[in-house]
């Protein structure tokens, strides 16, 4: 079992908050504590939309921008989660970050939801395992993590990032995600089917339920924030476990685990189910472990094609003018603008004549290119 404490952006770019932030991990009983690598420019668009902070509403480019920090930040933070024992975890947003993450050595890269379908950087991280493999070494271990996304595109991840050393997360891009819709079955039946280890990444506020659910379904992996506090002003913090909480999940997951192994998996189950009917139905617990029909969970069906990446124009531009490398970038949509096309038709926009005008933002649609 791999166990993940996600502090993310929580340190706020203040090397004693993180430090603070992977001691409470450790003790609270993690084995790798995992960090994002933002780079505001691969992530956003700088027109994409506002963000309510205590401190008042901000563009949320701009608060992007706040959490970006240097490599020899995330080198100094990789050397003390080793001092502690800990694997160090890392989600890069694009080749910059991407590049970067790989100088410093990571134990494992993860590829969060959104960036399942940004097939650029995923061929970046192909590329480089295939070079690590050909050296004779050992390519990075890599987890994906399957949020906002169909089946197609978690298909499309595995074709090109390969399945050696590759694990599979279920997840739900929502925060605070309704534990119900933590359907654990999907997890369980893409694991076997792709041959890959798998797990669960858990944004839903209970600290048990849904780690215990996936321990219960075989997971390997578990992810799950964690903060100091949830009142501080981290992105992901409202989320988040505090230390307690987080010793509390990891205990009841390998007492899951302990369960299953002395019981075994038709008898295990029931026993599970009995444990957390007291506080949860049972209809929805024998939904979340059994039902395998992968689809958009109801509280993320309508980030989909906003959360995850598509293709946008990076200024004004006229018609009859090309498409070239820097005019047009694969963002997360989020906020007010309209998303693109798949990035997967990236290269074929590049060189491509506009038919009509493209306004800095926009989604890139093939109407700009196809004559009518």
């Amino acid at each position: 079992m791999l166990i993940i404490a996600e502090i993310g952006t929580s340190h706020e770019g203040s090397k004693e908050k993180a430090f603070r932030l992977i001691d409470a991990a450790v003790e609270s009983g993690a084995d790798a504590i995992k960090f994002q690598w933002v780079y505001a420019d691969e992530i956003l668009h700088p027109l994409t939309g506002f963000v309510d902070l205590p401190t008042g509403r901000i563009p949320l480019y701009e608060r992007f921008r706040q959490l970006e920090c240097e490599k020899s930040f995330y080198k100094e933070l990789l050397d003390y989660t080793h001092s502690k024992g800990c694997k160090f975890c890392c989600s890069p947003f694009g080749l910059k970050s991407l590049k970067e993450l790989l100088e410093i050595e990571p134990d494992i890269v993860k590829i969060a939801s959104p960036e399942l379908n940004h097939y650029k950087m995923l061929e970046a991280l192909r590329d480089y395992r295939a070079a690590e493999k050909q050296a004779g070494k050992s390519p990075v271990p890599v987890i994906i993590s399957s949020g906002v996304s169909k089946l197609c595109d978690i298909e499309r991840a595995f074709e090109i990032l390969g399945r050696e050393d590759v694990s599979f997360l279920h997840c739900v891009t929502s925060y605070p995600a309704p534990e119900a819709d933590y359907k654990l079955g999907v997890m369980a039946s893409l694991g076997k089917i792709f041959g890959v280890e798998y797990g669960v990444s858990d944004h839903s506020l209970d600290p048990m339920l849904v780690p215990s659910l996936s321990a219960a379904l075989g997971g390997t992996v578990i992810e799950k924030h964690f903060t100091l506090s949830k009142k501080t002003s981290g992105l992901d913090d409202p989320v988040a476990l505090e230390p307690e909480q987080f010793a509390l999940m990891v205990h009841a997951v390998h007492q899951t685990q302990a369960l299953m192994n002395r019981y075994g998996r038709e008898r295990g189950l029931e026993e599970v189910i009995k444990q957390f009917s007291e506080n949860f139905p049972r209809e929805q617990l024998e939904a979340m472990l059994f039902d395998c029909k992968k689809e958009l969970a109801p509280s993320e069906s309508a980030n989909y094609g906003r959360t995850n990446r598509s293709l946008h124009f990076m200024r004004d531009m006229k018609k009859g003018e090309k498409i070239g490398q820097g005019d047009i970038a694969i963002l997360r949509t989020e906020k007010v603008l309209t998303p693109g096309i798949n990035p997967m038709f990236y290269d074929m926009m590049i060189g491509a004549e506009l038919t009509c005008d493209a306004k800095n933002g926009e989604g890139v649609q093939f109407s700009h290119v196809i004559k009518k």
